[in-house]
């Protein structure tokens, strides 16, 4: 059974910075990409970045590019987003999600192709 368990998100002002972490259980964690996404209220769940399972590949949204880094610490199945420069329209509740496919070739960029999910963890960026 895999869980992952976010933490780290919070209120903060526009231009603010936030560290999401995600833990996840399982020892094969170190095999699958993982990916960061978010759903805002009346919004569908949109994908924000995803790192692959050696973190030699990252990949971002063009929202979150230059201001948002994906990282992973395998020796403690984790991984973080660094948000830096908020902005109100990154108010969401954000997920950590694991790779559908092991050790995929491409990175996923689609919710479909996360099998697992964290409860989420909520971001509010008030202007």
């Amino acid at each position: 059974q895999v869980q992952l368990v976010e933490s780290g998100g919070g209120l903060v002002q526009a231009g603010g910075s936030l560290t999401l972490s995600c833990v996840g259980s399982g020892r094969s964690f170190s095999l699958y990409a993982m990916g960061w996404l978010r759903q805002a209220p009346g919004k569908e769940r949109e994908f924000v970045a995803a790192i692959s399972w050696s973190s030699f590949s990252t990949y971002y949204a063009d929202s979150a590019k230059g201001r948002f880094t994906i990282s992973r610490d395998n020796a403690q199945n984790t991984v973080s987003l660094q948000m830096n420069s908020l902005k109100p329209e990154d108010t969401a509740v954000y997920y950590c999600a694991r790779d559908r496919n092991q050790q995929r070739a491409e990175l996923p960029t689609s919710r479909l192709q996360y099998s697992y999910w964290g409860q989420g963890t909520q971001v509010t960026v008030s202007s």
